[in-house]
Protein backbone atom coordinates (compact mmCIF):
# COMPACT_ATOMS: atom_id res chain seq x y z
CA UNK A 1 0.00 0.00 0.00
CA UNK A 2 1.54 3.31 -1.04
CA UNK A 3 1.46 6.58 0.95
CA UNK A 4 -1.49 8.03 -0.96
CA UNK A 5 -3.65 4.94 -0.59
CA UNK A 6 -2.81 4.66 3.10
CA UNK A 7 -3.66 8.30 3.84
CA UNK A 8 -6.89 8.05 1.83
CA UNK A 9 -7.84 4.88 3.70
CA UNK A 10 -7.08 6.44 7.10
CA UNK A 11 -8.97 9.65 6.35
CA UNK A 12 -11.93 7.74 4.90
CA UNK A 13 -12.21 5.99 8.26
CA UNK A 14 -12.64 9.29 10.06
CA UNK A 15 -9.07 9.93 11.20
CA UNK A 16 -8.32 13.65 11.25
CA UNK A 17 -5.24 14.79 9.34
CA UNK A 18 -3.58 15.76 12.65
CA UNK A 19 -3.69 12.14 13.83
CA UNK A 20 -2.44 10.91 10.45
CA UNK A 21 0.51 13.34 10.61
CA UNK A 22 1.26 12.22 14.18
CA UNK A 23 1.14 8.51 13.28
CA UNK A 24 3.31 8.93 10.17
CA UNK A 25 5.87 10.89 12.22
CA UNK A 26 6.09 8.08 14.78
CA UNK A 27 6.96 5.38 12.26
CA UNK A 28 10.57 4.40 11.56
CA UNK A 29 10.14 4.56 7.79
CA UNK A 30 8.39 7.91 7.34
CA UNK A 31 9.23 9.84 10.50
CA UNK A 32 8.90 13.61 10.25
CA UNK A 33 10.44 13.51 6.76
CA UNK A 34 7.34 11.77 5.44
CA UNK A 35 4.73 13.28 7.74
CA UNK A 36 5.23 16.90 6.70
CA UNK A 37 4.94 16.22 2.93
CA UNK A 38 1.88 14.02 3.61
CA UNK A 39 0.28 16.94 5.43
CA UNK A 40 1.11 19.31 2.57
CA UNK A 41 -0.37 16.96 -0.01
CA UNK A 42 -3.54 16.04 1.84
CA UNK A 43 -4.50 19.12 3.80
CA UNK A 44 -4.70 22.74 2.83
CA UNK A 45 -6.63 23.68 5.96
CA UNK A 46 -3.94 23.12 8.58
CA UNK A 47 -1.42 25.77 9.58
CA UNK A 48 2.21 25.05 8.75
CA UNK A 49 3.30 25.64 12.36
CA UNK A 50 0.75 23.05 13.48
CA UNK A 51 2.01 20.49 10.95
CA UNK A 52 5.58 21.16 12.11
CA UNK A 53 4.70 20.84 15.81
CA UNK A 54 2.63 17.66 15.40
CA UNK A 55 5.36 16.07 13.27
CA UNK A 56 8.13 16.93 15.76
CA UNK A 57 6.12 15.62 18.73
CA UNK A 58 5.12 12.47 16.84
CA UNK A 59 8.71 11.85 15.77
CA UNK A 60 9.98 12.26 19.34
CA UNK A 61 7.40 10.01 21.07
CA UNK A 62 9.28 6.73 20.35
CA UNK A 63 12.72 8.19 21.15
CA UNK A 64 12.75 7.86 24.94
CA UNK A 65 11.46 4.25 24.99
CA UNK A 66 13.98 3.28 22.29
CA UNK A 67 16.86 4.92 24.16
CA UNK A 68 15.81 3.25 27.41
CA UNK A 69 14.98 -0.23 26.12
CA UNK A 70 17.04 -0.89 22.97
CA UNK A 71 19.98 -2.39 24.83
CA UNK A 72 18.06 -4.68 27.20
CA UNK A 73 15.62 -5.75 24.48
CA UNK A 74 18.31 -6.46 21.89
CA UNK A 75 20.38 -8.36 24.45
CA UNK A 76 17.41 -10.43 25.59
CA UNK A 77 16.11 -11.19 22.10
CA UNK A 78 19.58 -11.93 20.71
CA UNK A 79 20.25 -14.33 23.55
CA UNK A 80 16.99 -16.24 23.02
CA UNK A 81 16.59 -16.21 19.24
CA UNK A 82 18.99 -16.84 16.39
CA UNK A 83 16.80 -14.79 14.04
CA UNK A 84 16.86 -11.75 16.34
CA UNK A 85 20.57 -12.24 16.95
CA UNK A 86 21.23 -12.09 13.20
CA UNK A 87 18.86 -9.15 12.78
CA UNK A 88 20.51 -7.06 15.51
CA UNK A 89 24.01 -7.93 14.28
CA UNK A 90 23.00 -6.81 10.78
CA UNK A 91 21.24 -3.66 12.02
CA UNK A 92 24.06 -2.55 14.32
CA UNK A 93 26.80 -3.33 11.77
CA UNK A 94 24.87 -1.48 9.03
CA UNK A 95 24.23 1.52 11.26
CA UNK A 96 27.89 1.78 12.28
CA UNK A 97 28.98 1.54 8.65
CA UNK A 98 26.48 4.17 7.46
CA UNK A 99 27.35 6.65 10.18
CA UNK A 100 31.09 6.41 9.76
CA UNK A 101 33.30 8.15 12.25
CA UNK A 102 31.35 11.41 12.69
CA UNK A 103 29.42 10.34 15.77
CA UNK A 104 32.43 8.50 17.15
CA UNK A 105 34.52 11.64 16.68
CA UNK A 106 32.00 14.35 17.63
CA UNK A 107 29.67 12.49 20.00
CA UNK A 108 26.38 14.26 20.74
CA UNK A 109 27.13 17.06 18.23
CA UNK A 110 27.67 14.49 15.51
CA UNK A 111 24.39 12.88 16.54
CA UNK A 112 22.55 16.20 16.02
CA UNK A 113 23.93 16.51 12.49
CA UNK A 114 23.19 12.87 11.69
CA UNK A 115 19.56 13.15 12.79
CA UNK A 116 19.11 16.57 11.15
CA UNK A 117 20.12 15.45 7.65
CA UNK A 118 16.80 14.69 5.96
CA UNK A 119 17.89 11.61 4.04
CA UNK A 120 16.69 8.01 4.19
CA UNK A 121 18.18 6.01 7.10
CA UNK A 122 18.94 9.14 9.09
CA UNK A 123 16.51 10.36 11.69
CA UNK A 124 15.37 9.85 15.24
CA UNK A 125 15.09 6.05 15.06
CA UNK A 126 18.56 5.66 13.52
CA UNK A 127 19.84 8.32 15.92
CA UNK A 128 18.70 6.19 18.85
CA UNK A 129 20.55 3.18 17.46
CA UNK A 130 23.65 5.33 16.88
CA UNK A 131 23.48 6.73 20.44
CA UNK A 132 23.35 3.17 21.78
CA UNK A 133 26.16 1.90 19.54
CA UNK A 134 28.49 4.79 20.36
CA UNK A 135 27.68 4.91 24.07
CA UNK A 136 26.10 8.37 24.12
CA UNK A 137 24.33 8.69 27.44
CA UNK A 138 20.60 9.39 27.60
CA UNK A 139 21.03 12.89 29.02
CA UNK A 140 23.03 13.86 25.92
CA UNK A 141 21.32 11.62 23.37
CA UNK A 142 17.74 12.79 23.93
CA UNK A 143 18.40 16.55 23.55
CA UNK A 144 20.71 15.87 20.59
CA UNK A 145 18.06 13.83 18.83
CA UNK A 146 15.44 16.49 19.64
CA UNK A 147 17.67 19.22 18.18
CA UNK A 148 18.27 17.10 15.07
CA UNK A 149 14.56 16.42 14.64
CA UNK A 150 13.75 20.14 14.93
CA UNK A 151 16.44 21.03 12.38
CA UNK A 152 15.23 18.29 10.02
CA UNK A 153 11.68 19.56 10.49
CA UNK A 154 12.70 23.06 9.50
CA UNK A 155 14.52 21.79 6.40
CA UNK A 156 11.67 19.50 5.34
CA UNK A 157 9.10 22.25 5.95
CA UNK A 158 11.09 24.70 3.82
CA UNK A 159 11.52 22.16 1.03
CA UNK A 160 7.86 21.11 1.22
CA UNK A 161 6.15 24.46 1.59
CA UNK A 162 8.79 26.82 0.22
CA UNK A 163 11.27 29.20 1.83
CA UNK A 164 8.56 31.65 2.91
CA UNK A 165 7.10 28.89 5.12
CA UNK A 166 9.80 29.31 7.75
CA UNK A 167 8.36 32.72 8.59
CA UNK A 168 4.84 31.29 8.87
CA UNK A 169 5.95 28.73 11.47
CA UNK A 170 5.84 31.29 14.25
Amino acid sequence: MDKTALVNWLSSHGLPIEIIIFLFAMTPIFELRGAIPVAAIFSVNIAIWKVFLIAVIGNMIPVLPILLFLEPMSNFLSKHSKIFNRFFEWLFKRTKRKIGTNIEKYGALGLIVFVAIPLPATGAWSGCIAAFLFGIRLRYAFPSILAGVILAGIVVTIVTYGASSIFRLF
